[in-house]
């Protein structure tokens, strides 16, 4: 599995953060362990800046540990929102019947080359082309 890229929702980065829910903290962070010891992690600068706000606003994390944060996550690469990326999350939009933010997810995702999409928002198992969900909060790393 450690050669399939994995794309990071929100909610995964976010759960390492919430200590009301302590099996998805853990959960969260073993799975971001792991992506980052296999190299296998990918996300978007929507992620990032979801994760940067609510985490100090949900949680009171402070500015400057998230800021840090968000510097480690930004050498996953993100894909730069650009016009065709859009374009995608329309055609995503349309074809599946979800929001245009999920579908800007599912855009990132594809244009990252990931065969996975880590999120509990989204119907575990359901394809988006050659992206499959997973719940990483039903599912161990690894």
């Amino acid at each position: 599995m450690s050669a399939d890229l994995y794309f990071v929702d929100t909610n995964v980065i976010l759960y390492s953060y919430d200590e009301s829910h302590p099996f998805k903290r853990d959960r969260a962070e073993a799975w971001l362990q792991w992506l980052w010891q296999n190299n296998s992690g990918s996300l978007s600068w929507q992620v990032i800046q979801e994760f940067y706000w609510n985490a100090i606003r949900k949680f009171g994390v402070q500015p400057s540990l998230i800021r840090s944060h968000v510097k480690m996550f930004a050498e996953w690469n993100p894909p730069d929102v650009t016009i065709g990326l859009i374009e995608r999350a329309w055609f995503w939009t349309d074809q599946a019947q979800i929001s245009f933010w999920d579908s800007m997810i599912v855009a990132a995702a594809e244009r990252t080359r990931c065969r996975w999409l880590l999120s509990e928002d989204f119907q575990t198992g359901r394809e988006f082309g050659a992206t499959r969900v997973l719940n990483p909060f039903e599912t161990a790393p690894g």
